[in-house]
C-alpha cells in the first residue's frame, strides 16, 4: 500500500462475519507495526481508515527516526 508509506502492507481477511483489513509495516528494526485494523463495510476502503493509517505511519517514522 504505497499510499500509506514505504513498506505499507495490507492483510485481507474474509469470513462469515464479514471482511476485515489489517494495515501494517514491517520494515523498521525487525518489528511488525500494526497501523489500523478494521471491518470493511463497503468494497472501497474508507478514507478515514486510510487517513488514520497514513497518520500513524508518519508518527511511527518520527518516533523511530527523530
Amino acid at each position: 500500500m504505497p499510499e500509506i508509506g514505504s513498506g505499507g502492507q495490507e492483510i485481507r481477511i474474509r469470513d462469515e462475519s464479514g471482511a476485515f483489513r489489517v494495515i501494517y509495516v514491517a520494515k523498521f528494526a525487525g518489528t511488525v507495526y500494526v497501523l489500523p485494523c478494521f471491518q470493511k463495510k463497503t468494497q472501497k476502503t474508507n478514507k478515514t481508515d486510510l487517513d488514520l493509517a497514513i497518520k500513524r505511519y508518519g508518527d511511527l517514522v518520527k518516533e523511530i527516526r527523530p
